[in-house]
């Protein structure tokens, strides 16, 4: 069990107060932010509210953790970015599995990874750090999943698929056995991806198709 500090105020942080409290043997101490985002009443869901800038001197690294499961702006690079300051000040970081996921045989699951209810996770499946899989996914055999990767409800990711860094998956969308979804790809809703993906890059539609001149960091 770790006392843990979440790192933000909104949806994200208010969901992982919920889950750890009611399904993890670890306990929520504090909510965290940067100095410029500060509430004035320095209170939430009953915690002190600390800045990011200050959180050494009232909870060490060493007797305390962070979890920081946050939405995937600009293709998950600010959760990128505060997940490694972090890392930078020397705190460990915890991930939340659902009891109600099914993980079957997975190989290495990494750090700071928020892992939703109704997920299966089939065997020789690995999962890397900072990744969120949102309710009622199928991650199938032999697939990994690289770091600072959302995937949100009901995609499938079939066998032997490779998700890159920074890869967003929009709801219902299907990615086909041993695709290789490069590093910032962004999926739109209900997808099917049945090729390789380039970095960087949007695709929606059945099939799926590249649109053209589209950078994924301008549209997420």
């Amino acid at each position: 069990m770790s006392k843990v500090i979440i790192f933000g105020l909104q949806d994200f942080a208010e969901l992982a107060h919920y889950y750890l409290q009611s399904d993890s043997p670890h306990e929520v101490v504090a909510f965290c932010v940067h100095q410029a985002y500060l509430p004035e009443e320095k209170s939430f869901k009953g915690l002190p509210v600390v800045a990011f800038e200050e959180v050494e001197a009232l909870y060490p690294p060493g007797q305390f953790s962070f979890f920081a499961p946050m939405a995937p702006k600009k293709m998950n690079t600010v959760r990128q970015q505060v997940y490694e300051e972090i890392l930078q000040k020397g705190y460990q970081m915890i991930s939340y599995i659902s009891s109600r996921a099914t993980v079957l045989n997975a190989g290495a699951i990494g750090d700071n990874c928020f892992i939703l209810e109704d997920n299966t996770i089939q065997p020789f499946v690995t999962i890397g750090n900072n990744v969120v899989l949102w309710s009622g996914n199928h991650i199938g055999h032999h697939s990994r999943i690289g770091n600072h990767v959302q995937i949100t409800s009901h995609v499938v990711v079939s066998g032997h698929c490779v998700i890159e860094d920074n890869v967003f998956i929009g709801v219902n969308a299907t990615i086909r056995d041993g695709i290789t979804l490069a590093e910032g790809s962004l999926i739109g809703m209900g997808a099917v991806v049945g090729k390789p993906t380039m970095p960087w890059s949007v695709y929606t539609g059945n099939p799926a198709i590249r649109l053209e001149g589209k950078d994924s960091r301008s549209l997420l």
